[in-house]
């Protein structure tokens, strides 16, 4: 089961669509869905997660809470919709398409996939890539 949860005033993210897409991302890489949570907040709550759990001092896009039991796949997804909103401007892309990227980002933590080091930033990037081709993908 996938969950959306709302901690910042932001415009609902197409919920349905991802979690469909999520959902074939999973299988595709011969894993199952167990419960993973989405939490949607701001620079400063995301800010405080990562003081609190991770000592560390500084803003980031993305916190990922893994719980993966077996191949099943459990966890919450801390997203900071302001940090991804000024990555889309950074990067000319749609709010839209950096949110997908950060979300499938998290997911694939889940699968397993590291990017600690540039050769695992490298696969990590190639994977996003490859899942976010995914998106409009009807199966």
């Amino acid at each position: 089961m996938i969950n959306f949860f709302y901690e910042t005033e932001i415009e609902p993210l197409e919920e349905v669509d991802l979690s469909r897409w999520i959902s074939r991302v999973i299988l595709s890489e011969s894993k199952s869905e167990g419960e993973i949570n989405f939490i949607l907040c701001d620079d400063e709550y995301l800010l405080k997660i990562n003081q609190d759990f991770l000592n560390h001092d500084t803003y980031t896009d993305i916190i990922s809470f893994d719980n993966t039991i077996g191949n099943q796949l459990h966890g919450d997804i801390f997203i900071s919709a302001e940090r991804v909103k000024e990555n889309a401007q950074q990067f000319g892309v749609s709010f839209d398409e950096e949110m997908r990227r950060v979300v499938i980002h998290g997911v694939l933590h889940f699968c397993g996939y590291k990017d600690k080091t540039d050769s695992e930033a490298k696969l990590m990037r190639q994977k996003e890539n490859e899942k976010l081709s995914l998106f409009h993908v009807e199966q």
